[in-house]
């Protein structure tokens, strides 16, 4: 299998200046190990399983440039603390980072630690990364990136949510408790409550929910559809996106999703349902115009930037989320890592073990949180970023109630090509529940057939 991937690796690489790299020691040889993932100690121990030598130099390649400078607040602090200096190599602006990196490997100059986006991505490094299995970060998280041999190659550094995000201020003005949110029922019942206090509560509409399909496809026909797959399921279970894979829907189940959908088109702004933008959608959301929106944690860097005049304008209103409700019993939200790092199976992997555990620590936890503005993974971690969404994100993961984004290894296209416009005719009212179930199965078989 190493053969295959070094293969891989080797086509295509691109020019990169190799030289103007940072000094970072990696390993002078390609690892002499099997393709199967290096052993490690069989027990957890309380940090890596080997402490880094004073003196050491990592280097870590990072792929969000815009936390440069608090990564490397993050460097200097473990420098200090252990002697061992981490040299933060930040890519962003369009590079091809995968790309680079493989140049890296061609030229024998691997970093020691290295980011990943998903399976695509850890698929070029197969047999070339170290095993974390036994770090004790591992039973503090739901997030970490295990291959399919049970290898645990992802070290996840920040959570990203996907839960139906709330203007908390205007559902307690509401009587509405959203603790409550977790069946369809109790769904309908909530948008029917602020529905009929509309006006007194200044609401433009009680969900801002849009089906454009041509550019926000990737929001109904990835996200939303992700949670027919995933919702009020345990992390590991693949029942729905398994099926999915076979070109299939669960008739019973999904049928209770499109009644959730069909919630969502009644009390959505007809104004922005099937032609409005991301940006209209977030900036009435922050603007107090939307008690509900169908999107993710990541709207909050948008509203306390882009949108925070009118986010100050509405009261600077507490958000959270609830779940995707539209079965009985449902209550996770889900919360996956945007991207990994990876360990490079070199001879800095143990010292690189070593960093990566202090940064699961308290005080690597607070650096990451405080500084960087992460939204912590780790179930421990006492700290809250500033971003509107982290507390309750944090309050979710730490009850061990989130599911995975398994809609991440849907066929490619799935979303663009096949569901995004069966969203926007529902939403445009071309077809009912029972006719939406019927093509969107008629959908999904001809993607999976391709």
């Amino acid at each position: 299998m190493k053969k295959k991937a070094l293969a891989v690796l080797l086509t295509g690489v691109m020019a990169v200046g190799l030289s103007a790299c940072g000094g970072g020691a990696s390993s002078s040889t390609a690892p002499t190990t099997s393709s199967k993932a290096p052993a490690t100690s069989s027990t957890a121990p309380a940090t890596s399983s080997t402490a880094p030598a004073s003196g050491t130099t990592l280097r870590l390649v990072n792929g969000k440039i815009e936390v440069d400078a608090q990564l490397k607040e993050l460097a200097k602090a473990y420098e200090n603390k252990t002697g061992v200096k981490v040299e933060i190599e930040s890519m962003g602006g369009g590079i091809d980072i995968q790309s680079t990196i493989k140049g890296y490997f061609a030229a024998d100059n691997m970093p020691d630690i290295f980011v990943n986006g998903g399976s695509t991505d850890f698929a070029n490094w197969e047999g070339y990364l170290a095993d974390m299995k036994d770090e004790a970060w591992v039973s503090d998280t739901d997030a970490a990136y295990v291959d399919d041999n049970g290898a645990v190659i992802g070290f996840p550094y920040t959570t990203e949510a996907i839960g139906l995000a709330y203007n908390a201020d205007l559902l307690s003005k509401a009587g509405v408790d959203p603790a409550g949110i977790t069946s369809f029922d109790a769904l309908t019942k909530a948008f029917e409550t602020l529905d009929s206090k509309k006006d007194e509560l200044g609401l433009t509409a009680v969900i801002g929910y849009c089906a454009e399909p041509v550019n926000l496809y990737w929001s109904t026909g990835n996200h939303i559809f992700g949670t027919y797959e995933d919702a009020g399921l345990a992390r590991d279970d693949t029942t729905y996106f398994d099926l999915l894979s076979k070109g299939e829907l669960d008739d019973a189940r999904f049928t209770k999703f499109a009644k959730m959908i069909e919630l969502f088109n009644k009390y959505s702004d007809p104004a922005l349902l099937v032609s409005g933008t991301y940006d209209q959608q977030i900036l009435n959301f922050s603007s107090g115009k939307y008690a509900f929106v169908t999107q993710g944690s990541w709207i909050g860097a948008t509203m306390t930037a882009d949108d925070a005049e009118q986010y100050a304008a509405a009261g600077n209103f507490a958000v959270g989320m609830v779940p995707y409700a539209f079965d009985d019993g449902i209550d996770t939200i889900q919360t996956n890592s945007p991207s990994w790092w990876a360990v490079y199976d070199g001879k800095n992997k143990d010292a690189a073990k070593a960093f990566l555990a202090w940064c699961a620590g308290d005080e690597g936890q607070q650096i990451l949180v405080e500084k960087a503005g992460f939204i912590s993974p780790f179930k421990s971690c006492k700290y809250t970023a500033s971003d509107p969404f982290a507390k309750t994100i944090a309050d979710y993961v730490a009850a061990g109630k989130t599911s995975a984004w398994h809609w991440l290894n849907n066929k490619e296209g799935l979303a663009q090509n096949y569901l995004g416009q069966v969203f926007a005719d529902f939403a445009g009212g071309k077809m009912d529940v029972d006719k939406f179930v019927d093509v969107m199965k008629q959908q999904v078989k001809a993607a999976y057939s391709n």
